[in-house]
């Protein structure tokens, strides 16, 4: 007999094998939700075959790890015939939520990216009502930084009144809106307000009224407390050694600064003692590996595209510095920097960052913050982190580790589900 769930968790994003930090956080918020009491989870995401037709950057699929029993990843068919190219798959996903809103489950459904996931859940609850049967729905829509520099922002500088209206409203629809940082709070009010100075509507008085913050949910118990052996072994198959290595770890678009990382290896004194590893996948992947073999330290340079969630952080706690260039780009900004959290929890090396978008609030005062497009400045970082001693190195990394222990998955899951009013009760023992 199929046993009928008390309450429900529904998950709409880019999940695996997206590389992308949000596809993590919907696997850690998924994960916190079933240690929490809701008996059961369900991811709603996109087939393999629509995202490697996309061109983003994929985890080769034999690398993803499994959930826990309880949790569910459903990538609904498309729905209809080739004449519909597009539609098909959002239409497979707005059916598929429909369905999970009209069973008669108490559920609450939690959207990653306003476009097109927010706006496929505004459909569906409005779809489910319209059905005349029983709902029990409580939405949550998460921005998440992206969804509004490369959609919203986009609108507004092209002036597209209707494509913004219409990912404002369906946002503003949900029961609870949440973004990943102030700054993207801040950057979704200022954009609501043109397009409120053009047209005269009141969506930046809303938006600023009702976004609060949720920070991205990160598994802390990955990266706190790595055996010091399992790291030597990890990187011994790599061919690297603890402290023997620059490293970089994201996904390879020019908004990353690899560029930049590349040029500020090579003017760095520690380019005779370490190695750069630049582990990730992403549209300039081809253009930075043949600049790195254009350049005289080709030998040094090393990529890695195959890294997975298990290994990255062995790679992290290993290096002798981190370094994340990020720049402002028309098509992206950086809204937190799920990596460098991840980094702080790791140990290892200083970490090297930008001031751009969102990072600030992700690494606080516990990282080295360089100008944009500044290799000069760089390789200086590289060196001062390479000459730390030993002892300040710990210090500081004991810092940026409990710094960064407020994005645990469990802390951020108690946070957001409690200010929805949506925690399960806890059961007795």
């Amino acid at each position: 007999m199929t046993r009928i769930p008390r309450n429900r968790l529904v998950i709409v994003n880019r999940a695996d094998p997206v590389i992308c930090g949000h596809s993590v956080e919907g696997r850690n918020l998924a994960e916190a939700a079933r240690l929490r009491g809701f008996d059961e989870v369900r991811i709603i995401t996109w087939p393999i075959e629509r995202l490697e037709e996309t061109g983003l950057p994929l985890k080769p699929l034999d690398t993803m790890l499994p959930y826990s029993d309880g949790i569910f990843v459903e990538r609904p068919d498309p729905v209809g015939d080739y004449k519909v190219p597009d539609g098909r798959y959002l239409a497979g996903i707005t059916g598929r939520l429909i369905e999970l809103f009209t069973d008669g489950v108490p559920t609450v459904c939690l959207s990653l990216y306003l476009s097109p996931h927010t706006i496929a859940v505004a459909d569906a609850v409005r779809a489910a009502w319209n059905t005349g049967l029983p709902v029990n729905v409580t939405t949550i829509a998460e921005a998440v930084g992206s969804d509004v520099t490369n959609v919203v922002r986009s609108c507004v500088e092209e002036g597209r009144f209707g494509a913004a209206a219409h990912v404002l409203s369906s946002y503003l629809s949900q029961d609870h809106c949440v973004a990943v940082s102030e700054y993207t709070r801040e950057l979704i009010i200022s954009s609501a307000a043109e397009i409120d100075a053009v047209h005269g509507t009141r969506f930046a008085e809303q938006c600023r009224a009702r976004i609060a913050i949720s920070y991205p949910a990160i598994d802390t118990s990955a990266y706190v407390g790595l055996d010091p052996a399992v790291t030597e072994a990890t990187l011994a198959v790599r061919g690297l050694e603890r402290d023997g290595y620059v490293l970089f770890l994201s996904r390879l678009t020019k908004a990353k600064g690899v560029d930049d990382l590349i040029a500020g290896y090579e003017r760095s004194a520690a380019r005779h003692a370490a190695r750069l590893v630049i582990v990730g996948r992403g549209p300039e992947e081809g253009a930075l590996r043949e600049r790195a073999a254009q350049s005289p330290l080709a030998d040094r340079i090393v990529f890695l595209d195959d890294v997975d969630d298990a290994e990255k952080p062995y790679l992290m706690a290993g290096c002798a510095a981190y370094v994340l260039p990020s720049k402002p780009r028309p098509e992206f900004v950086e809204t937190f920097g799920i990596a460098l959290a991840e980094q702080m929890l790791a140990g290892g090396g200083a970490v090297i960052t930008t001031d751009t978008g969102g990072i600030i609030e992700a690494v606080g005062e516990h990282a080295t913050i360089v100008p944009v497009e500044d290799p000069d400045a760089i390789a200086v970082a590289i060196d001062a982190a390479m000459a730390l001693p030993p002892a300040e190195r710990m210090q500081r990394a004991a810092a940026a580790r409990s710094y960064a222990m407020q994005f645990d998955r469990r802390i951020v899951f108690e946070r957001l589900f409690d200010g929805a009013g949506v925690l399960p009760v806890r059961m007795p023992a």
